[in-house]
């Protein structure tokens, strides 16, 4: 049988998967994709009636099995039937998730857009009238760019990985985790992937933004909008992996 990857970072975007990627790729027995986000299972132009993943497998090198090999694509929580495409490609694999607070995401995640120049509009409207885009994107109801407030709806997501991958092989942890104590983190996420604990680290920024002007900040008024929109899921999310973020 022909080798495959071990493990995938899946998600959150804004949530700290560049740093986590730059950490494991210091670690002697993790082998990473030659990029970081390598996009697969969220390619819609492919064939997924009979997935070739001769593509996939050329960002490693796989015939290496002294590692573990992974990669971290944070879009794949997201989007729409990655999991599934996870799941038939490899339904061993071990699942890592880095979760922010959703709200703090959002604001995160715009002001990205809007310093590469894909977002024009001021944060209060692209959470209110703004979220109605996503039904103009294919496919539908999901959006690479504009999904600020969709992409926080982690316990619907959460939910549904759990719905075609075991508890015990996936592993979700909370951002603020890895950015305070990261050697701690990176130590539960060896004992998960079944490596050495890792070698000693030098901490690293988890998120920042580009350092400009925006003309929007984050108001009360939008995080208890925010807030009130994601309370039910954020009681699922709870239900389900115990955490809170408010």
């Amino acid at each position: 049988m022909n080798p495959k990857v071990d493990f995938i970072i899946i998600g959150a975007q804004k949530a700290g998967t560049t740093a986590l990627f730059d950490y494991l790729g210091e670690h002697p027995q993790i082998g990473l994709s030659d990029v970081k986000e390598v996009h697969f299972f969220d390619d819609e132009g492919r064939d997924w009636a009979a997935p070739d993943y001769g593509a996939y497998h050329a960002r490693f090198h796989l015939a290496d099995r002294s590692r573990r090999w992974g990669e971290a694509t944070p879009i794949y929580l997201y989007w729409k039937n990655s999991i599934e495409r996870i799941a038939a490609y490899h339904p061993e694999a071990r699942l890592i998730i880095l979760l922010r607070d959703p709200v703090e995401r959002a604001f995160s995640h715009w002001k990205m857009e809007f310093a590469r120049g894909a977002e024009v509009h001021l944060f209060e409207w692209c959470i209110r009238q703004g979220r109605a885009r996503l039904f103009d994107a294919e496919p539908w109801g999901f959006h690479r760019e504009f999904s600020y407030v969709e992409r926080g709806f982690y316990g619907e997501q959460v939910a549904k990985v759990l719905a075609h991958f075991p508890a015990e092989q996936l592993l979700i942890l909370r951002s603020d985790d890895l950015e305070a104590a990261p050697e701690a983190t990176l130590r539960r996420i060896s004992g998960f992937l079944d490596v050495a604990p890792p070698p000693s680290i030098r901490p690293r920024r988890v998120h920042e933004g580009q350092a400009m002007s925006y003309p929007s900040s984050l108001t009360t008024e939008d995080v208890a909008l925010l807030r009130r929109l994601y309370a039910a899921d954020t009681a699922q999310l709870a239900e389900l992996t115990g955490i809170r973020f408010w």
